[in-house]
């Protein structure tokens, strides 16, 4: 069974599908494919259905990173079959836990910048959405230093399952 990762923002057009996208990449470049699976959603529903942000989608393609996605609404039920559930901000770490149906459950949520090593006390990736390109860009460069902690985090989870 593959190990499940889901990253969750507001809408799921901005923030979200520009980790699931930077982290499907490392997966991929770690070998990982088929043993790990990702994607994103919002905590809301007002995208559902919806592509990405445009400057989401353009930064990453500056980044060389691919981005096929539609928005969705998280669901509580997908806690049984999600190992980590990864909230972009502190008020997404406080819906999802608030959703997650047990204490189990709720330790599944973690904030994607508490896998990067160099940051401080501010642990939320700021909506780039009311931005310019550049919000975006520095959307791009949290989510790019701390893929790379959750990718060894997960990387440890998976050794620990075949122990």
């Amino acid at each position: 069974m593959p190990f499940r990762v889901c990253f969750v923002c507001t809408g799921n057009i901005c923030r979200s599908p520009m980790a699931e996208s930077v982290f499907r990449a490392r997966i991929h470049e770690a070998g990982l494919d088929g043993l790990v699976e990702v994607d994103s959603a919002g905590t809301d529903g007002w995208h559902e259905g919806d592509g990405a942000d445009h400057r989401t989608v353009s930064v990453l393609a500056a980044g060389g990173y691919e981005s096929g996605h539609r928005a969705r609404q998280f669901n509580a039920s997908w806690f049984s079959r999600l190992d980590l559930v990864i909230a972009l901000d502190a008020g997404h770490l406080r819906t999802l836990r608030r959703l997650a149906p047990t204490p189990d459950d709720a330790e599944k949520v973690r904030l994607l910048r508490s896998y990067d090593p160099s940051t401080g006390t501010d642990l939320d990736v700021p909506d780039p959405y009311y931005g310019g390109i550049d919000d975006f860009e520095e959307c791009l460069r949290m989510v790019e230093a701390a893929s790379d902690g959750l990718l060894d985090a997960v990387r440890a989870a998976l050794e620990g399952r075949a122990a």
